[in-house]
């Protein structure tokens, strides 16, 4: 039997009738025990159409033999029996049951995800699933449902906005520390990343193809962003930080230019400037397609190196028209693969790693923007 965790919530009708009566049907679901089920809170609405009414939330907690799609079809079908409508995303609801967790399953498919995308910065959920399951493990950052609560419950968390150059993190980190009034940090200085060909040259020849000490160039530039993260001079203010990068986005790029020979001096460094600065407690990663990618190099590109475009920190060089986009577009691809799998790094081996990351797709950064604020704004 699979213990799975649920959460429900609804903000239109008889709310308390409603949830009653979703999980009396799903009681009565063959193959599906129902163990506890939390108390309702009630919470104003995050995201979504305005003026919606605040809603009833809950979760409870299930043993099942059901397979993880039949299981989410069991769920489907008690919203379908109380009405449950889907023309707004986010909009109003009879009621809605997420599948939260299925015991450890990880699942990234276009018809489930698993554990739930969003659920990692929503206090909505996380209060009462703790409620009722707070030892449960959420396996992306090898934690228990009650440690990612603590996590977003912190005096001052630090949210990283994270992406490739060309992602709008910048856009994106602003419109939300905007919307939340939390303090805005911004990268002292760009990634220090050269033109596509030069990137992806990684020898072990004095310079390593990008300079006369690449270890040192980018030690400077992690030092430099790692200068308003120190622990130290950490703010206490309530409303948190939203900074537009990620200091561990730097060997992620630094490691396709340092030398083999130099990787163990620059570690070194990186090391000492990380555990002196404050991780991330949620990481907001914006993943970019190629096509799009390719739209914002040469628009980058046409705009001649100025500084005043928005995908401004795109590397250019200074022969724009020569650029070779395509292999530009390959080596952002690239590293925001690695950046990815940093991010999602096991907590053992990475433990500044944030424990909370949440993946928004950046083709459309008014989209972005505004499903980045919600994620921020479920944790308040």
């Amino acid at each position: 039997m699979a213990r799975c965790l649920i959460g429900c919530g609804s903000n239109l009708g008889r709310r308390r009738e409603q949830l009653d009566r979703g999980l009396e049907l799903l009681r009565f679901m063959p193959g599906v025990d129902l163990v506890a089920v939390s108390r309702y809170l009630e919470t104003r609405p995050v995201g979504g159409p305005p003026d919606q009414g605040p809603f009833l939330n809950g979760a409870c907690l299930v043993e099942t033999d059901l397979a993880p799609r039949d299981l989410l079809g069991a769920l489907f079908a008690v919203e379908n029996t109380l009405e449950r409508r889907r023309e707004d995303r986010w909009g109003e609801r009879t009621i809605d049951l997420d599948l939260l967790l299925y015991d450890d399953l990880v699942v990234d498919s276009l018809d489930l995800t698993l554990p739930h995308p969003r659920m990692a910065t929503r206090r909505f959920v996380l209060e009462p699933s703790a409620e009722i399951a707070a030892e449960l493990h959420y396996p992306p950052g090898n934690c228990t449902v009650r440690e990612l609560l603590d996590n977003i419950s912190v005096p001052h968390p630090l949210v990283a906005v994270v992406g490739v150059p060309g992602s709008g993190a910048r856009e994106v980190a602003t419109a939300v520390a905007d919307a939340t009034l939390a303090r805005l940090v911004q990268a002292p200085v760009p990634l220090p990343l050269p033109t596509a060909a030069r990137l992806e040259s990684r020898t072990d020849s004095p310079d390593g193809g990008a300079g006369s000490d690449p270890a040192a160039r980018w030690l400077a530039a992690a030092e430099a962003w790692q200068r308003p993260l120190r622990s130290r001079d950490w703010s206490d203010d309530p409303h948190g930080t939203i900074a537009d990068y990620w200091l561990g986005v730097v060997p992620a790029a630094a490691a396709v230019q340092v030398s083999a020979s130099e990787w163990l001096r620059f570690e070194h460094g990186f090391e000492r400037l990380a555990a002196a600065a404050v991780a991330p407690h949620v990481a907001i990663f914006l993943r970019v397609s190629k096509d799009e990618l390719r739209e914002r190099v040469a628009f980058r590109s046409r705009q001649g190196g100025l500084a005043s475009d928005i995908f401004s920190e795109i590397p250019v060089g200074t022969a724009v028209a020569q650029a070779d986009i395509d292999e530009q577009v390959a080596t952002l691809e690239r590293l925001q693969e690695r950046i990815e799998r940093r991010l999602r790094c096991p907590p053992e081996r990475c433990p500044r790693a944030p424990k909370a990351v949440i993946s928004i797709a950046a083709d459309d950064l008014a989209a972005a923007c505004a499903e980045a604020t919600a994620a921020v704004e479920a944790m308040l």
